[in-house]
């Protein structure tokens, strides 16, 4: 237990509800969750789906019809060929990160992954009694790895790569030649890549390129997505990994040992999401625009900051060096001095120091009150 680590939004969260207990006013940026109805149509699927009797359990991989529905989206969007013996649905998307580590990863093997970067992939690395090994990512290359670390990195002891575009906390989306670079880096290595594109569908620009559909790369790509971001099902649980079928059944193993199934009403649900209207989710990808350009243009008029426009997902990353001070530390003070909590930069792993990571899931009225209220404490 002591190589597992803990999420630091939820930390942040605890403490600002405690706040809110003592009847302080938080503006909450600090959770990564859409702030947007489930679409009505799959919450009657649901909703249907309990009155007729999807209540018991399920086949462990999930049921096959949304299996199919799954492997057909991920082949038409990632431009690969994938069937229901890839797919594994899981109660979320965690499981396609610790599931494979544990499946796959022994003492000694390395795994690259990117820093700052998402803190259950260094947890569930260390759990696994693997080591991990960052690679920052350069504010100068919109959020990229450093190629050239990234090559000096990689070693005959290392079993896995990670990959996260668009990226959790910087919103950054690796450019294609990026892409294609690593792709041709670990072609011939005994590697696999997990790459996670939960946020596959909130993005600003182009498409961003999954590293399964270049040449070699399917039969060595763990794809990690999900329902909780695109459709706004956090509480539903409902994740799934498309993989190598070698790969899919070592995962079946490990859900019928920890949770027999996913729930299945909920993947009734999601079933419904995937076949059924999309105008949900072009609504909420515009109104995350739509915040991200104001809220970065906030917060390129306070004192000490400097922010890029994000090109995916719904975060913020700006760089507050200009302010003299350290990233946890900032935080703390405008959670506690001006109400907002946001997270600091370090929560992602030490090349995070000198960021802040801010969500925009919430109100344009509640953006412009947390630029108003970090304007004030930073102008006192």
């Amino acid at each position: 237990m002591n190589r597992i680590l803990i999420e630091g939004a939820f930390e942040v969260l605890s403490k600002a509800r405690a706040l809110e207990a003592q009847g302080r006013n938080i503006v909450h940026l600090e959770i990564g969750e859409p702030d947007f109805e489930t679409p009505r149509h799959v919450i009657e699927a649901g909703k249907k789906a309990l009155d007729e009797g999807w209540t018991h359990y399920g086949p462990t991989p999930g049921f096959n019809d949304l299996r199919e529905a799954i492997a057909g989206y991920v082949s038409k969007t990632r431009g690969i060929k994938a069937g229901v013996e890839n797919v594994c649905v899981v109660p979320g998307g965690k499981p396609i990160i610790f599931f494979p580590m544990l499946a796959l990863l022994d003492r000694g093997d390395e795994v690259i992954y990117p820093n700052p970067g998402f803190p259950i992939y260094e947890s569930m690395i260390r759990f696994s009694g693997a080591k991990p090994v960052p690679i920052p990512l350069l504010e100068e290359r919109g959020f990229s790895f450093d190629l050239k670390k990234f090559k000096a990195a990689l070693s005959d002891k290392t079993k896995m790569v990670v990959l996260n575009s668009p990226q959790n906390p910087t919103g950054g989306v690796m450019p294609e030649e990026d892409i294609a670079a690593i792709a041709k880096l670990l072609r011939k290595r005994d590697v696999i890549v997990l790459s996670d594109e939960i946020y596959s569908r909130i993005c600003f620009g182009k498409t961003p390129v999954s590293i399964s559909s270049y040449p070699d790369m399917v039969d060595k790509t763990i794809i990690l997505d999900g329902f909780s971001k695109t459709y706004a099902m956090t509480g539903w649980r409902l994740g799934y990994g498309v993989m190598p079928p070698w790969i899919a059944e070592a995962v079946s193993k490990l859900m019928v040992n920890s949770n027999s199934c996913t729930a299945s009403f909920t993947q009734r649900a999601g079933l419904a999401a995937i076949t059924g209207p999309q105008d949900d989710v072009k609504t909420m990808v515009a109104e995350f625009r739509r915040r991200r350009d104001v809220f970065v243009a906030g917060l390129n008029k306070l004192p000490g900051f400097r922010c890029q426009l994000p090109e995916g997902a719904f975060y913020v990353f700006p760089n507050i060096e200009g302010t003299g001070r350290k990233s946890k530390d900032l935080a703390n003070d405008l959670l506690m001095k001006a109400g907002v909590a946001c997270l600091s930069g370090t929560a992602f792993g030490a090349y995070g120091e000198g960021y802040l990571r801010f969500s925009i899931a919430n109100s344009l009225e509640n953006l412009n009150e947390a630029l108003e209220r970090m304007r004030r404490f930073l102008a006192s």
